[in-house]
């Protein structure tokens, strides 16, 4: 590999000579040889749109030469789309403020826009990644503003849409197997009689509440740290800088973003995140119980519980033929085991804001945008691949229902709490049915039973 020699304030680095990046990256790169662990490109989007934004911001302001503006607005917006992925290099463990992943951004972006201005690939002439693509700028507020861009564009965009779907799709299941009669189980045990429909409700339910809880979280993911520079001050940067370049984004994402009411809170803690990542995992505890009620239902096909079907969508063992697997709600369940770890971390990171900097501020970004990323897709997933093609077997379900030892409970107003215990007992001791046992003792003709059955089933979907 061919390399280039370039300077920083510490002095000469080799640079590969066909990198966009400099110096202070290089230095992050053989510095934090750390695992392979990159940010995502949802979070260099966002860092790319911070820059666009504060270099038109600068122009306007009188700070910034509108040529260099300009071409650093250009360089910028091909980030965001994507042209330079591979530029990106710096590890998620690094630096804890993330200063080495901001100069990145501040480096391929001035040598971009050199190269667009001069036609030659240079870090620092006439465009400086300090000077002019970070100006009004530190890392300290960019990074923490960043995390909540990011997050807060990839929840609008990926996760609430796919739950939305997963809402719809389970309320129209549970609309489906309004009248599949089953038995309810608690303690994992026969309960009382119920609907199929009115189980999947509470699924959708549950759904439904992670999507207004995430929305709650989202009003203080709105706050922005930009503006506070290296404490919270704003040392450096001009008055009007955070609130110009917050409008910018705001028009940019269609989302209402505002300048942090705190500056100090908004760079020493990362409440925000955390208090974000724990809505994700409440979420992903939801999905657990959803996922793995279904695998529990569609267990079998013929020695389980067997009273739903899912999609069949592969072959199940290398060793034995025929065998089909619930693929897709195992694949929830490690997505939410992810998330859940994922909210470990974040707790902890979350109480590195020593005095004016939360100094784990890479790997909260990881994580967050990874639990947002993941749920977004298993829901979608979830929904495609498996609860819109679950099918009711509802011969199996009316099975259960004859054979249930619990109808004794819904007689307890009918014949008493004593006579139903006996009767219960007496069908346990001789293998007999509920019903078999009522009718035999005429406690209850065929037609007074199947009255009294019908109207177990209260409270519809």
């Amino acid at each position: 590999m061919k390399y280039r020699k370039e300077k920083d304030t510490m002095g000469t680095v080799l640079v590969p000579e066909a990198a966009y990046y400099g110096p202070q990256t290089q230095r992050a790169v053989d510095n934090f040889p750390i695992g392979t662990l990159k940010l995502s490109a949802s979070f260099n989007r966002a860092l790319a749109l911070v820059k666009k934004c504060a270099a038109e911001v600068n122009e306007k302001l009188g700070l910034l030469d509108s040529k260099l503006a300009d071409a650093i607005a250009t360089a910028a917006q091909e980030v965001i789309d994507g042209q330079f992925d591979d530029q990106f290099v710096v590890n998620v463990f690094q630096t804890g403020s993330g200063t080495s992943t901001n100069m990145n951004m501040n480096e391929v972006i001035a040598c971009r826009a050199n190269e667009i201005l001069t036609g030659k690939r240079s870090g620092k002439s006439p465009i400086h990644p300090n000077d002019h693509v970070n100006l009004g700028q530190s890392s300290n507020d960019v990074i923490p503003s960043v995390i909540h861009i990011a997050a807060l564009v990839s929840i609008r965009e990926g996760l609430i849409p796919s739950l939305h779907l997963l809402q719809q799709s389970l309320t129209k299941k549970s609309k489906e197997f309004a009248g599949i009669h089953k038995i309810g189980r608690t303690h994992l045990q026969d309960a009382v009689p119920m609907l199929l429909g009115q189980e999947f409700s509470g699924y959708a339910r549950q759904v439904e509440l992670g999507i207004k809880r995430i929305t709650a979280a989202e009003e203080r993911l709105c706050e922005l740290a930009l503006g506070g520079t290296a404490v919270g001050t704003g040392v450096n940067a001009h008055p009007e800088f955070a609130t110009r370049v917050i409008a910018l984004l705001s028009s940019q994402t269609d989302i209402t973003f505002r300048e942090a009411a705190n500056h100090f809170e908004a760079q020493a803690a990362q409440d925000a995140a955390v208090e974000t990542s724990g809505v994700l995992k409440t979420l992903a505890v939801s999905l657990v119980k959803i996922a793995n009620d279904l695998r529990w239902l569609a267990s079998g096909p013929r020695c389980g519980i067997g009273e739903i079907s899912l999609p069949s969508l592969q072959p199940g063992s290398s060793i034995m033929p025929g065998k089909v697997n619930p693929v897709i709600p195992e694949a929830v369940i490690q997505v939410a085991a992810q998330v859940m770890g994922n909210d470990t971390t974040i707790m902890m990171a979350g109480q590195a804001g020593n005095f004016e900097l939360n100094v784990m501020l890479p790997v909260t970004a990881y994580n967050l945008l990874q639990s947002i990323d993941l749920l977004a897709s298993a829901a979608d997933v979830f929904v495609k691949k498996c609860i819109d093609g679950i099918s009711a077997n509802a011969e199996t379900c009316a099975g259960y229902i004859e054979k249930s030892l619990a109808l004794a409970t819904g007689l307890v107003p009918k014949i008493g709490y004593d006579r139903a215990a006996a009767v219960s007992k007496k069908a346990y001791e001789t293998g007999r049915s509920i019903r078999e046992v009522l009718l035999e003792e005429k406690i209850l003709s065929e037609k007074e039973f199947n009255e009294w059955l019908k109207g177990q089933f209260k409270n519809g979907v």
